[in-house]
């Protein structure tokens, strides 16, 4: 569910016509739903409430805008984060680093010691050579570092190969027969202290046959740790619950189904879970807008060529996925279109000859389900700068990025020294 509706024939966020944004700020522009954010924070806790305090920890990849966090923040969620950049966010945006997860599988030392020092929840150990180096840093820092290995399974999910984590040939995780080695070698640690495991095993998942197998194999190891006299307090069961981004498709399994194969799963752990929702709290919970720069037919199609791009949504390109469009002033009528950017690719495209509503030049439209992994994997690509975002609650609304200029962005550079000019 979202909060964009048609109201008098023109789309609203909320209660803010986009034509009033879009005329106020220009465009192309993101612009995100509180209303969605809030309710989706609140249907996925309550999926889980018959857990003992699950940490419910929003995957800041997703959408790191700090506006954003904040609203979550004021949910009671924490973070997942995957550099140090993420946990400043999600710091500044006011969650406690007692609700922070550091997940990754490259920290650098100097994260793993702005992690320590923060004092955050735990990080989440992805190989035999980040624990040595944890190991280091924490001892340098005179402290232990709480941390869960992070298993890879060797089961494939998610939505496509790019975003599946959980098979063995992946980078992500130890793999699961190492796990208990490796855990007692971090119980021997003076500075490490292993409080439990993790798992994750790809995003977009529409199916949840893969996240309960790798949660059984999970809680095999969890019971074997135990055996072999480890202490085990957490199981981080990541995130990955897959979205409606095509109408045509089926639903994916509600929030509601997965908290109950969850309680049936871990029933008896004893353990305190973590999640890490991204997408399932964001995605429907933003847009991205764009204005119609012209159409034209070539090939035997016609092309809607919007002033919005590959570097502002690279999700269609990079994964081939599916965003519905809708105008923001819908026509009667239907026309079949290939929707396109002005950048200068092939590739550079949003839809292959879609049914649409008739659009024309200076159309405003919304590709919808936008709201995960589209700003923040935004680049100023043909030197075109970054968009805003825009952050709406019932009739008001907020700039929380302003457009990036072009001497903001042309400031950036330096010339060589042997470049510039001499008298």
């Amino acid at each position: 569910m979202h909060h964009f509706a048609l109201r008098d024939g023109v789309l609203h966020a909320e209660d803010v016509s986009l034509e009033t944004l879009a005329e106020a700020i220009g465009t192309p522009f993101y612009c995100y739903a509180s209303a969605t954010l809030v309710r989706h924070a609140r249907v996925f806790r309550e999926a889980l409430a018959c857990l003992d305090d699950p940490l419910l920890a929003f995957a800041v990849k997703a959408n790191p805008n700090i506006s954003v966090l904040a609203t979550l923040a004021r949910e009671g969620y924490g973070a997942d984060v995957v550099s140090e950049g993420e946990m400043r966010r999600a710091l500044a945006a006011g969650i406690p680093p007692e609700r922070i997860i550091f997940s990754g599988v490259g920290k650098t030392r100097a994260e793993l010691a702005a992690a320590l020092a923060a004092g955050i929840y735990q990080l989440n150990v992805e190989s035999e050579a980040e624990l040595v180096a944890l190991g280091e840093v924490a001892a340098a820092l005179r402290t232990r570092a709480p941390i869960a290995i992070r298993v890879n399974p060797d089961i494939a999910a998610g939505g496509h190969a790019k975003i599946a984590t959980g098979k063995a040939e992946t980078k992500f995780g130890v793999p699961i027969a190492e796990v208990p080695e490796l855990y007692a070698r971090a119980a021997r640690h003076p500075h490490l202290a292993p409080v439990g495991v993790a798992v994750h095993i790809g995003s977009q998942v529409t199916d949840l046959a893969p996240m309960e197998a790798a949660f059984e194999r999970l809680g095999t190891l969890i019971a074997r740790l135990r055996r072999e006299g480890h202490a085990v307090a957490r199981a981080d069961l990541g995130g990955g619950l897959g979205i409606p981004y095509d109408p045509a498709l089926p639903e994916p399994p509600s929030p509601a189904r997965y908290g109950a194969m969850v309680a049936r799963i871990t029933a008896g752990w004893g353990v305190r879970l973590a999640f890490e929702p991204g997408r399932l709290i964001v995605g429907n919970a933003g847009i991205l807008v764009a204005r119609v720069i012209a159409t034209k037919r070539a090939g035997g199609r016609t092309f809607v060529i919007l002033d919005a791009a590959m570097n502002d949504l690279i999700r269609p390109t990079l994964y081939g996925v599916f965003h519905d469009i809708r105008a923001v002033r819908p026509r009667p009528g239907q026309m079949v279109a290939t929707v396109v950017g002005p950048v200068c690719e092939t590739g550079d495209q949003f839809a292959e000859d879609r049914p649409l509503t008739p659009l024309e030049a200076g159309d405003l439209v919304a590709l919808m389900t936008a709201g995960a992994y589209g700003a923040t994997m935004a680049s100023t690509y043909n030197s075109r700068p970054l968009v805003p975002e825009v952050l709406v609650s019932g009739a008001d609304w907020a700039l929380v990025r302003p457009r990036q200029t072009l001497a903001a962005l042309l400031a950036q550079e330096r010339l060589a020294p042997w470049l510039e000019e001499r008298p």
